[in-house]
């Protein structure tokens, strides 16, 4: 199946919900002394990263939507990568070369996947932007993080010595979670009241088979979590990552309700059938998503009627930085043919349609890496592409550092109250409780 994703395991991550920090930075500037293992770089290895770029360029070259890439010179940028690569002195930092020649691109999909590590690093908390402030939005029991203090509201002022920023807020969590793991992380945070103070927090570090991690690590709460009460039905949808039967069965759950809450705060998005079987069960008729622009040609996106009994009631639809891909598509459907209200943050702007090409090198020691590689934009009925901007909701409401300390959840307060309902903030925020 094909995808609308935000990624970093998924290079923006989201549905794995690793810690997203944030910069206005070149990757390759970064080389923290604390590395999860620091690898110089030999011959063979540097041999085996210019090899990467020259496999990268090609699959750019075959497979990108936009055959003038933006307007950049594709031979001088890998050219200019290729010469860089020659000064490298580590491993991490080929990568971040690497990688940089695939971000020049500023598109949401077109990234480099390194090769997997001998190790896992878990940080133990998780940031968030909320409007144009960043906060501290969840922390592990029982990791170092909460040892040494940190909290859910904290602001960050900074990580590594670079003040997040939300229009570049996923790059460097993609250098420290894919590209170069470290065993911690220097911050500076800010409790609400108090005084700004520096924490340098130690992550968890796994030492073995990340592929083997990586299987077990999908073993997850279930992302779909419902609530139900006064006829109105909110269903948290963690990810677009069900198939149509799903669908179907979960909507069966809720076409009773005389108002739908869809939260998809946090969904990066996911499968395009997924995308198309929920919008139909809110429609009688076929609903024009929008125009798939592929590298040659333009493309109908429709969700297709399914049934004559769609659900009938009131929809309010929550999205916030986080919301990706699939979810925001969903948002702006709803927003554009008057079928919901959309409440919360500007959604994360990553709409885009991609594909993983797998490569490997190294002769009888593989290396396999890859690459997400956009080949397709979605313009919306109204001639307009969300990508780098996102959707604007029809109401904003945003959190405080105070909210998110005392555990309040004024926006799905705020949602509860728009479909009858009275719920306080801090009744709202014991409806999910977060998840590891």
């Amino acid at each position: 199946m094909k995808h609308f994703r935000k990624t970093v395991c998924s290079a923006r991550a989201s549905g794995r919900r690793l810690l997203l920090l944030a910069a206005l930075v070149v990757l390759t500037a970064f080389i923290s002394p604390r590395p999860l293992a620091a690898q110089t770089l030999d011959r063979i290895e540097r041999e085996r990263a210019s090899q990467m770029l020259i496999m990268l360029k090609d699959d750019i070259k075959k497979n990108y939507y936009d055959t003038n890439y933006h307007g950049l010179d594709l031979d001088a940028r890998f050219e200019a990568a290729q010469q860089k690569l020659k000064q490298a002195t580590s491993l991490g930092q080929a990568f971040g070369i690497v990688a940089q020649a695939l971000l020049d691109f500023n598109d949401s999909h077109t990234y480099f996947i390194p090769p997997a590590r001998p190790g896992r690093v878990e940080y133990g908390w998780e940031m968030q932007m909320i409007g144009d402030k960043c906060y501290v939005s969840k922390v592990k029991p029982k990791s170092d993080a909460e040892k040494q203090g940190l909290k859910p509201g904290d602001a960050v002022l900074s990580v590594e010595g670079f003040k997040p920023t939300r229009k570049e807020f996923w790059k460097l969590g993609y250098y420290y979670n894919t590209l170069s793991p470290r065993r911690g992380l220097r911050v500076v945070v800010q409790s609400p009241g108090g005084e700004p103070r520096q924490m340098d927090v130690a992550a968890k570090v796994t030492e073995g088979n990340v592929l083997q991690d990586n299987i077990i690590d999908r073993e997850r709460p279930d992302h779909h979590r419902f609530w139900q009460e006064q006829g109105v039905t909110i269903w948290k949808m963690g990810g677009f990552d069900l198939t149509e039967a799903e669908i179907d069965t979960r909507m069966e759950r809720v076409r009773a309700a005389r108002a739908l809450v869809l939260d998809l705060r946090g969904n990066g998005g996911g499968y395009v059938i997924t995308l198309q079987r929920l919008l139909a069960h809110f429609f009688d008729r076929d609903v024009k998503v929008g125009e798939v622009k592929e590298r040659k040609e333009v493309k109908l996106f429709l969700a297709k009627k399914f049934t004559s009994t769609p659900f009938a009631g009131k929809v309010i639809v929550l999205l916030d930085s986080e919301s990706g891909s699939a979810a925001e598509l969903f948002g702006r459907v709803m927003q554009l043919e008057k079928r919901g209200i959309v409440i919360g943050d500007q959604s994360a702007g990553a709409v885009m349609r991609s594909r993983t090409y797998g490569h490997d090198v190294g002769g009888t020691n593989l290396v396999v890496f890859g690459a997400s590689i956009t080949n397709a934009d979605v313009i919306m009925t109204d001639g307009k592409s969300l990508e780098r901007v996102g959707v604007t909701p029809d109401e904003l409401v945003l959190p405080t550092g105070e909210d998110l300390a005392a555990r309040r959840d004024p926006v799905l307060a705020r949602a509860l109250e728009l479909a009858g309902v009275k719920v306080t903030p801090e009744k709202a925020g014991t409806f999910f409780p977060p998840q590891w």
